[in-house]
């Protein structure tokens, strides 16, 4: 090994939205803030459905200012829900939300969780939730989290009343008013007792409202100001929790920072009863717990002590405790578990204090299993303590150095390893088999309620700090240095030798012409050779141009054209494709997704990709799109024939629309561009001179109002939806074009929709539209305005919230069959 000097000093703030897991350092106020909650022993844990419901304001202040342990947990994901910052839907968008939660909890200093409930979307009342959500099941996760997590207190975001609104809300409060007993009963889940314990919090309370018009607080409910400042952070926690607010940017949820006072309200639901604080009669101190009393004192001396510009002078303080953490004893389980919290809060201090940086990145950020890595460990001693370096623990060997560490003197070290050939590929856990609607499948129980994978591969340092001995965990990731973004951390990925994209997820087929498929291959190793095979349904012809692959360097690629036929009555089916290389197999796609607020992810999953024959005619040609906040309705477009022009600003202000058949805008244009109220005239020109204007579903909310006039009559965006995708459609105007030509439809083409009917429905419709549907949700009220038309001058305006965003790239045929209908609408005499 090799013992080398850098030229440049490492930033004590990386340029990283990587996992806390990359060094973080603190400085001297931080290192205060997490010797003050060293010595309290408490913990709360929140409970919520979704991304973005949890108060991060309440969080922030309980994590930083009462110093509890403080942790959220999420019953789903977020895959439901609508994106403002790109096209991602579904997993895709599920996975973006997990990281802006892990990102929320970086600021605000809180914890997350989460069950295998997945969001399927809106849902009005518990019971329809329960019927997608296993309810056994998802609350035999809201058990396991309070068993591992222990809280003494537990805060629900919703009532079970319903006040709450969506479906998710309610039952997540009930679920966690249900789980309050469920944990501490030996026979509720006893298979989860071989890892943990049972665990009675002391009370549960609902964290009271008022927003949405709904005011749920009460003068008789129990009240803490949160709105405090905090001088050690520099911020109040209004503050602190914009800023964690601000990290849902798919949601559109930006938020001021509020400074001042501000009171939370909280409603108790079970348990014993206070009047002052949540907390109020439960002992936070070390002394709750047998055998404690010195290490109490020992940290009071440490703070009391504390030099904020020689941090290092509290290094032996840390020593002796960690010491005292670990000769206690694990009989008593709730002790058990406060030691091995408390353990790793001391190690964070004790690196902190005493300066000492460790790192482990690779060459590349793809690995392969069975092949070599290069691996780079560095360690830096930056402030005056005797450390040395015993061990480094690589992949699948070690190495002895036995090194006292010069101070501020970085020392680097480079090994060539081989990653494991047994090593699963990197992938979001939850999402590595098919799933139900309503729920996650997770095959290894240990894996159930964490947030994301841990590191594909760590690297362990075994150094000793005075006398000390620690094994200190890094996960190997990549770097790189960007020349806008500066240094840029990305996990470390251990992937197939070769991946395969398909170029669509649905291929639609209208009639007998044989459509050419493209597929995209490329390596992730040197060197690569291999054969492309397909598989297609019965009724499919498939055929490869030329099925040889070689690709001589990493991330090379290459695009295989492959020609696909449905036979005249072929049944709907699918096309997979492998790639077979010394006599393996591979068959993962891999979709990444890269934004600058979260670390760069991406999903493996089989290549494959639906095939869908239609019955459907056409008329007109040329469609101009003009982009909203993002959807895939263009590339559908084009699979059954039509040009499709990307309508930009500056052709809707210089060019002659009558070009178009139709215009369609995508989904919440007029709430993301604000340009189209200048283009408003031009547009309804267009209408009266014979063109067909779509308008898929708007907002008219904070988060999206409308900016700009919409159609030639007035009407209103409500929040009216349609959750069941089953809901019977009743043709309020059978006679209409919309629903004759140049496809006759039927209530057969309304089978297979997916996640919902529609949302964001037309109200206060003026006379001059016509309604084409009357559909509800069991129990409520039909609702009429999911699609409203409206004759202008020789043309036609279309506002619909039905969902085609969703149904058109997951290859629904009625779906395509109505929309061509409405792009098809004739002109008026």
């Amino acid at each position: 090994m090799t013992k080398l000097r850098l030229l440049l000093a490492l930033p004590v703030f990386i340029v990283s939205v990587l996992s806390a897991q990359v060094n973080a350092q603190l400085n001297s106020s931080e290192i205060i803030q997490h010797l003050k909650k060293l010595n309290t022993v408490g913990s709360v844990l929140y409970v919520a459905a979704h991304p973005d419901d949890e108060n991060t304001r309440l969080l922030g202040f309980l994590a930083n200012e009462k110093k509890l342990r403080t942790g959220y947990l999420s019953l789903t994901r977020g895959d439901g829900g609508q994106n403002l910052i790109g096209k991602e839907q579904g997993e895709l968008l599920g996975l973006i939300r997990t990281q802006e939660l892990l990102a929320a909890r970086r600021t605000d200093g809180a914890e997350q969780f989460f069950t295998r409930a997945n969001d399927f979307g809106y849902s009005k009342n518990p019971e329809e939730t329960f019927t997608f959500w296993n309810r056994d099941s998802i609350l035999a996760d809201v058990v396991l989290t309070i068993r591992k997590f222990k809280p003494d207190v537990i805060v629900c975001r919703f009532p079970t009343t319903g006040e709450g609104g969506h479906g998710h809300h309610t039952a997540s409060a009930i679920l966690a008013v249900e789980a309050f007993d469920a944990a501490a009963d030996p026979k509720r889940f006893p298979e989860q007792l071989k890892t943990t314990e049972v665990w009675q919090a002391k009370r549960i309370y609902w964290n009271t409202f008022n927003f949405g018009g709904t005011n749920t607080t009460a003068p008789n409910q129990v009240k803490i100001d949160v709105g405090v400042y905090n001088p050690l952070l520099g911020k109040g926690y209004g503050e602190i929790a914009a800023e964690s607010r601000s990290m849902h940017k798919s949601q559109g949820f930006g938020s001021a920072k509020q400074r001042g006072s501000n009171l939370e309200y909280f409603k108790l639901l079970k348990g014993d009863s206070v009047k002052n604080d949540i907390f109020e009669g439960i002992n936070t101190n070390w002394n709750r717990l047998k055998g404690t009393e010195k290490i109490q004192k020992t940290i009071e001396d440490c703070i009391k002590k504390f030099n904020a510009s020689s941090p290092e002078n509290s290094v032996p303080e840390l020593v002796s405790i960690y010491k005292q953490l670990s000769v206690l004893d694990e009989k008593d389980a709730n002790l058990k578990y406060w030691k091995k919290q408390k353990l790793k809060e001391t190690e964070i201090l004790l690196l902190a204090c005493s300066g000492l940086w460790l790192e482990a990145f690779a060459a590349d950020y793809i690995g392969i299993t069975g092949q070599d890595a290069n691996v780079i460990v560095q360690i830096v001693n930056r402030n005056k303590n005797e450390v040395k370096l015993n061990k480094v623990n690589y992949l699948q060997s070690d190495t002895t150095t036995a090194l006292s560490l010069k101070a501020n003197e970085m020392y680097t070290f480079k090994r060539k390893e081989k990653i494991s050939s047994t090593l699963p590929y990197s992938n979001p856990y939850w999402l590595n088999e098919k799933h139900d609607v309503g729920i996650y499948t997770v095959n290894d129980p240990s894996l159930i309620c964490k947030p994301e994978n841990d590191a594909a591969q760590k690297i362990i340092f075994d150094v000793t700090i005075l006398d000390l001995n620690l094994k200190i965990s890094r996960d190997l990731v990549y770097k790189s240095t960007d020349p806008v973004k500066g240094e840029i951390y990305r996990p470390f990925e251990v992937l197939p030798p070769v991946t395969v994209n398909i170029s669509e997820k649905v291929f639609v087929f209208s009639d007998a012409n044989p459509k050419t498929v493209l597929l995209t291959v490329k390596a992730n190793q040197n060197n690569f050779e291999g054969t492309l095979q397909l598989k297609a349904s019965a009724g499919w012809n498939v055929v490869i141009k030329d099925p040889n692959i070689k690709l001589k360097n990493k991330n090379d690629e290459m695009v295989i054209e492959v020609t696909v036929t449905a036979n005249k009555d072929a049944a709907n089916g699918k096309l997979e494709a492998s790639v077979i290389s010394n006599n393996n197999s591979y068959n993962k796609s891999i979709k990444r997704i890269e934004y600058d607020h979260i670390p760069y992810q991406f999903i493996l999953s089989d290549s494959e990709a639906g095939l869908v024959n239609v019955d459907l005619k056409k008329t007109g040609t040329n469609i101009g799109y003009i982009a909203g906040a993002g959807d895939d309705v263009p590339a559908a477009l084009k699979q059954i024939g039509y040009n499709v022009t990307m309508l930009t600003d500056e052709l809707l202000l210089n060019e002659n629309l009558s070009k178009y058949n139709a215009i369609v805008t995508g989904i919440r244009a007029y709430n993301t561009n604000d340009r189209l109220q200048i283009h408003y005239n031009k547009l309804m020109d267009y209408v009266k001179n014979g063109g067909n204007l779509i308008v898929q579903y708007n907002t008219n909310n904070r988060i999206g109002p409308v900016k700009a006039n919409i159609g030639p009559f007035p009407f209103t965006i409500s929040r009216d939806r349609v959750t069941d995708e089953k809901a019977e459609m009743k043709f309020s105007n059978e006679k209409h074009s919309a629903l004759n030509f140049p496809n006759v439809i039927t209530a057969k083409d309304f089978d297979g929709w997916m996640q919902e009917r529609g949302i964001y429905f037309a109200t206060e419709i003026d006379k001059q539209y016509e309604t084409i549907f009357s559909i509800t949700d069991p129990g409520e009220k039909a609702s009429e305005g999911s699609l409203i038309i409206a004759k202008s001058g020789k043309g036609n305006f279309v506002y619909t919230g039905l969902v085609f965003f969703r149904e058109l790239p997951a290859g629904v045929p009625g779906a395509y069959r109505l929309f061509v209908n409405l792009l098809s609408l004739p002109q008026n005499k």
